[in-house]
């Protein structure tokens, strides 16, 4: 099975973590056919030469220059456009991919026909792979992932590899603030659309010891209020999952201190090896 990696870089990335998350994709059990870069708007020298030296030993390697930076949506849009194979795997330009990601995902593919998206789980660490602060675990089986969807976002969007054709066919990445995945993965589950992940790590995530932190605010909450509403009104949820929703959202988002929800997020919305 064929498949394309999609990655963007832009110029506030680091060019060492940029480096080390293509080596990731490089040197996997199962390489991919493809990887389309998007250089989203105007990099630094060391950036560009982390590029030359991958692309002088990656033949495979596709790079798009954007002119502008056009933001992360738009960015990855182009590049899902740009993929020339139906299956994509989807990376960010700091993460690192555990050895055999790829192997995991195409046997989930060559098992189960009629799957449009594969994820799995992440360990989220920082400065160094070793100090781990959190684990994101997920559910494996389609009807648990749409369960679970009514409540938070199912997938880890590092780890997903989705058919291009049935992404398209539900619109692909349209933005919305922070949350154009979860978005993403409503509108396939309305599509009918059929999801796996699998029980196993997956993706390193490189985060900022503050991370948990940031994750609130009025515009935030706001996104996360917009994406609420909009699965009420379509019936996916009820009043009630909607006001519980909702409650706890702005609870966590807007009322809660900074130092507090990041207790929050690390004791209940992340486990620990």
């Amino acid at each position: 099975m064929k498949f394309s990696v999609s990655i963007c870089v832009y110029g506030k990335d680091n060019a060492n973590h940029f480096k080390t998350a293509m080596e990731s994709i490089i040197n996997q059990t199962i390489p991919p056919n493809e990887i389309v870069l998007v250089v989203d708007g105007p990099i630094p020298d060391s950036i560009q030469k982390a590029i030359d030296v991958i692309q002088n030993k990656c033949e495979y390697l596709k790079v798009v220059y954007l002119k502008k930076n056009v933001g992360h949506g738009e960015a990855r849009r182009t590049g899902i456009d740009q993929c020339t194979h139906n299956l994509i795997a989807i990376m960010d330009a700091d993460d690192i991919c555990v050895s055999d990601r790829f192997e995991q995902q195409i046997q989930c593919f060559r098992k189960e026909a009629g799957l449009s998206v594969v994820g799995g789980n992440i360990v989220e660490f920082v400065d160094d792979i070793g100090n781990t602060v959190g684990i994101r675990k997920v559910p494996e089986e389609d009807s648990d992932i749409k369960q679970y969807l009514k409540k938070r976002c199912p997938f880890n969007q590092v780890t997903v590899m989705f058919k291009k054709d049935d992404v398209l066919e539900a619109g692909g990445y349209i933005d919305w603030y922070c949350e154009e995945d979860y978005y993403l993965w409503i509108r396939m589950m309305q599509k009918g659309f059929k999801f796996r992940n699998v029980n196993e790590l997956l993706c390193y995530v490189r985060v900022g010891s503050d991370m948990y932190q940031r994750r609130g605010g009025w515009q935030y909450f706001r996104s996360e209020a917009r994406l609420q509403k909009y699965m009420l009104q379509n019936k996916i949820i009820g009043i009630q999952r909607y006001l519980f929703n909702v409650i706890i959202r702005f609870i966590v988002q807007v009322v809660m201190p900074n130092n507090l929800r990041g207790f929050i997020f690390q004791k209940f919305a992340r486990t620990k090896e």
